[in-house]
């Protein structure tokens, strides 16, 4: 019995639970660019807008390799009607001639072999350094894209091959002579992969080339918006700008000043503390530095980072070489000038951030990120060499500045004093158990469940629709915490400030995470934080404050996915046993359509809480008695009833909600400071900008 069974077993390993062999012919090899059409997330993250627009990013950094290089000053990015993007550089010109080991022309090499290019190889590579490190930017793009086209101008002549999803047509052929030299790289990404859809954002795009702009001094680059032309004819033209009668919208950016110009961009809606911004850029133990920094009147740090022109959002050993720097020189100076007194205590790295903007770029030829997505620099090298440059330079600046030197000490010891009484009235909560989660507040309706995972946290505006949402609510997974009014604006208010309002108090304690040096994201009650305010402007506003707690004081509650915003229905439509709720007022159109009402009737009906006579057209309806059609305009959360909360607001199988993502972590900072910060002239300009792309009920 039991060899039987032995034998039983070896068939089945050997054949598998199905029956199906499995040997050798059963292990699958792709080949060329297969592997990135089969997985695609693996190489640009996901198949959404993101990965979409990361393919821009692709082909551009290798234009923006050969300016880091200094064989290119031009860039030029355009988006052509039908999804392409079609992007040039002056520099060489990628190598046409037979490559010896594949056989085929560089060109093809580059375009269609995943780990091809020119940067590797230390020394004898083609770059010394370079934003990428894979060597697959190029044939990833290709494999991608439903058709490309890539066009070299070097040497005299022009070359060109085309490729369809990353199979070239043909060889790679000479069509003409040139006086110029560069690249131009045409692509159409294929819809297949891309079903979100082939939408090219343009604030994006103008946005990440802007900062690139500033990044690479010296570097003319724009961007052309040809979207809306009817064709474009770009086969025999180097840049598009200089075809003769071609006219679309375009931006150009050229920055002499480099990071000194990004910091008086990120500070032009600040008020500064000293006049001078500094700067440095110098070579360190193989390590190019580049840093420039200035203090405004704030609270919040925002120290940018980048490696080899890579945004790193998790910063890293730059960073860390930054702030060690930073802390010791102060201190030096501070101790040095006699502006620090014997007495007072050092200044620590949390005082000496306060209100700093700075922006910090390190250039290596080796380098090593930590994960996958380079959000955080690894290379041990640059914290070294950021710290002896860095230190060394802020020294000098202090000592040729006495002006600004002092304004940036005063700063800091102001930040000091703060944080010592920030600190005390912390550890007073802490010793009275609110934040440690012993006592929630008695306004909270908490849930039954203790897993996080499972549970959600409402946050409403109002005793009437927290009267209505602890009715019709799950008391098993679902919690509800009523605010009272207007939360504090923290956009400039320290944590002392903060825990003194009661109602910013009581959802710190509800959340459970703490606040400050003693957050603890791990603590988190619930992994829905729900906001859900009435729509109109006062609910708008009291969203906006407190997406600003959160954004500034919780931000790893929104980078993890854990906040969302609900979309309570706008209308409550009624005939006879049908009900509908629509979200808009073209959802209300459509629904109306569909219960039967004409179209040319829909602009006769008012909203009203009363049910409205609605004749209807003989083809419409089958009966010849007038049908009653009610239409309700919710103006608040407090004005459904339980149940109705539930099925429109709450039932997770019907509600809708939208999960708040940070995609420009600098946009967004731009944006908390121009809506909540103390420069009113930019507020007042922002708000008429935008004025007609709000949807408001006053």
């Amino acid at each position: 019995m039991a060899k039987t069974a032995e034998k039983d077993d070896k068939k089945r390993g050997a054949k598998g639970a199905a029956g199906h062999a499995y040997d050798a012919s059963s292990i699958t090899v792709l080949e060329g660019l297969e592997p990135v059409r089969k997985r695609p997330g693996m190489y640009i993250g996901t198949t959404g807008p993101e990965g979409l627009h990361h393919l821009v990013w692709e082909i551009f950094d290798n234009s923006r390799d050969e300016a880091m290089g200094g064989y290119a000053n031009d860039i030029e990015v355009a988006l052509l009607p039908d999804g392409y993007v079609r992007v040039v550089d002056n520099g060489r010109g990628v190598p046409v001639g037979i490559h010896p080991k594949t056989k085929v022309s560089a060109l093809e090499t580059i375009m269609t072999t995943l780990h091809a290019g020119g940067k590797f190889g230390g020394e004898d590579s083609g770059y010394k350094v370079s934003g990428g490190l894979h060597g697959v930017g190029a044939s990833v793009v290709n494999a991608l894209s439903i058709h490309t086209v890539a066009t070299v101008h070097q040497d005299g002549g022009i070359h060109r091959q085309e490729y369809k999803i990353g199979k070239p047509l043909a060889k790679v052929k000479k069509i003409g002579t040139t006086k110029l030299h560069g690249t131009i790289v045409k692509f159409k990404p294929d819809a297949e992969i891309f079903k979100e859809g082939i939408e090219w954002n343009l604030e994006k795009i103008v946005a990440h080339l802007r900062q690139q702009a500033y990044l690479v001094k010296g570097v003319r680059i724009t961007v052309i918006d040809g979207r809306a032309l009817a064709k474009v004819d770009d086969s025999d033209c180097f840049y598009l700008r200089d075809v003769t009668g071609f006219s679309a919208p375009s931006t150009a950016f050229y920055f002499e000043g480099g990071l000194k110009s990004l910091v008086a961009f990120y500070n032009k809606h600040q008020e500064s503390v000293h006049k001078n911004i500094f700067y440095v850029d110098k070579d360190a133990e193989g390590v190019a530095v580049e840093v420039a920094l200035q203090y405004v009147d704030d609270i919040m740090p925002r120290i940018t980072a980048f490696a080899n022109n890579t945004y790193n959002s998790e910063g890293g050993t730059h960073v860390t070489g930054f702030k060690t720097a930073l802390t010791r020189t102060l201190n030096a100076y501070g101790r040095t000038t006699n502006l620090i007194k014997e007495k007072d205590e050092n200044l620590t790295g949390d005082d000496v951030l306060e209100g700093i903007t700075a922006v910090i770029s390190v250039k290596l030829p080796e380098i090593q990120f930590e994960g996958q997505t380079k959000a955080k620099l690894g290379s041990m090298e640059a914290q070294g060499a950021v710290s002896t440059v860095f230190g060394e330079a802020l020294g000098a600046f202090l000592e040729e500045n006495p002006d600004d030197a002092r304004s940036i000490i005063n700063k800091v010891l102001l930040a000091l004093k703060a944080r010592k009484a920030a600190k005390a009235a912390k550890d007073s909560v802490l010793r009275k158990g609110a934040l440690e989660g012993m006592t929630l507040p008695g306004k909270l309706a908490d849930c039954q469940t203790k897993s996080a995972e499972e549970g959600e946290l409402f946050i409403v505006e109002g005793d009437s629709a927290g009267g209505s949402s602890k009715q019709g609510r799950d008391r098993r997974t679902q919690a509800i915490l009523p605010l009272r009014g207007k939360i504090l604006n923290v956009e400039r208010a320290r944590i002392d400030r903060m825990l003194a309002s009661v109602e910013i108090r009581a959802l710190v304690i509800a959340m459970g995470t703490a606040i400050g040096d003693v957050f603890d994201l791990s603590k988190l009650r619930y992994h829905k934080i729900i906001i859900a305010t009435d729509a109109d402007v006062d609910g708008a506003h009291i969203r906006t404050l407190l997406l600003t707690l959160l954004y500034r004081h919780f931000r790893p509650i929104i980078d993890g996915g854990f906040v969302y915003i609900a979309q309570p229905p706008l209308y409550k439509i009624t005939r006879g046993k049908a009900i509908a709720y629509a979200y808009s007022d073209k959802e209300k159109e459509a629904v109306l359509k569909e219960l039967g009402v004409a179209a040319n009737e829909i602009a006769e009906i008012t909203e009203s809480e009363e049910p409205i006579e609605v004749s209807e057209e003989e083809e419409v309806v089958t009966t010849k008695k007038p049908t009653k059609v009610n239409i309700q305009r919710y103006k608040g959360l407090g004005e459904m009833n339980p149940s109705e909360l539930w099925e429109t607001t709450m039932d997770p199988a019907r509600r809708v909600l939208k999960r708040v993502n940070v995609d420009d972590a600098e946009a967004a900072d731009r944006i908390f400071d121009i809506l909540m910060g103390t420069d009113v002239a930019s507020r007042k300009s922002f708000i008429q900008s935008n004025a007609k792309l709000a949807n408001l009920d006053v």
